[in-house]
C-alpha cells in the first residue's frame, strides 16, 4: 500500500517561493506506470491540478500554472517536490500529493498553506 505524506511551511509571505515535499512509503517513485501529482484545494473551491512527475522523471504541468511551477524528485529519498514561485494570497489552499496508476489512486492527508504577510 503506497502512502504519501506532505511536508513544508504552513505560512509563506507574498512573492516568495513555496516549496513542499511529498515523502512516499510502501513503494518506489520509480515504479513503472506511476504518476506523482500535486493538487490543491483553495477554500470554498474545487481541486486544482498542478502537474506530475512520472516514474521515469518526465514532467507535465497545468497550462495555467506552468509559468510558476516546478516539480522534481529525489529518488534516493523517495520524495518528490513542488515549487511554486511568486505566491500571492490566492495561492492559499490545502495542498495534496497524489499517486496515480491504472486502477488505483493514493492521496496524502494534505497540508494547509497560507500566503500572508
Amino acid at each position: 500500500q503506497v502512502q504519501l505524506q506532505e511536508s513544508g511551511p504552513g505560512l509563506v509571505k507574498p512573492s516568495q517561493t513555496l516549496s513542499l515535499t511529498c515523502t512516499v512509503s510502501g513503494g518506489s517513485i520509480t515504479t513503472n506506470e506511476y504518476y506523482w501529482n500535486w493538487i490543491r484545494q483553495p477554500p470554498g473551491k474545487g481541486l486544482e491540478w498542478f502537474g506530475y512527475i512520472s516514474y521515469s522523471g518526465g514532467t507535465r504541468y497545468s497550462p495555467s500554472l506552468k509559468s510558476r511551477t516546478s516539480i522534481s524528485r529525489d529518488t534516493s529519498k523517495n520524495q518528490f517536490t513542488l515549487q511554486l514561485s511568486s505566491v500571492t494570497p490566492e495561492d492559499t489552499a490545502v495542498y495534496y500529493c497524489n499517486a496515480l496508476v491504472v486502477g488505483r489512486n493514493y492521496w496524502g492527508q494534505g497540508t494547509q498553506v497560507t500566503v500572508s504577510s
